[in-house]
């Protein structure tokens, strides 16, 4: 039989860095239809993993980066497709900003949201 609390537990040791996601909600303090960006989980520990290499959409006008990456976090968190999710590198207190697609079921002990890194450089 599986100790849950353990096997996350040991799945918590390998959290580095720290994640704040935040959501598009409507601003309800104007008249007009407006998002505006709220946070809804702030300093939160996690794992960020490449899942896949930057692909390059390098143009004459800009180079654009495009790549793939994972995000393992604790189960109870609700995280929705399209949240950004602002991730802050332990080793290098570097800040990188994806957007979560869809998130798999969680498990008992984490759960790993596929995340999507666009830009330019």
């Amino acid at each position: 039989m599986i100790n849950y609390r353990r096997h996350r537990r040991q799945i918590e040791r390998m959290y580095e860095d720290r994640a704040t996601i935040s959501r598009q909600k409507p601003d309800e303090s104007s008249v007009e239809t407006k998002l505006i960006s709220v946070t809804i989980y702030e300093n939160e520990p996690c794992k960020l993993s490449q899942t896949s290499l930057a692909r390059n959409g390098q143009t004459e006008a800009q180079n654009d980066i495009r790549y793939d990456a994972k995000l393992f976090i604790a189960p109870e968190l609700e995280i929705k497709q399209g949240d950004e999710i602002a991730v802050t590198r332990a080793a290098t207190g570097r800040v990188e900003t994806y957007t979560a697609g869809e998130p798999f079921p969680p498990y008992s002990s984490h759960q790993e949201i596929n995340l999507k890194a666009e830009g330019w450089a």
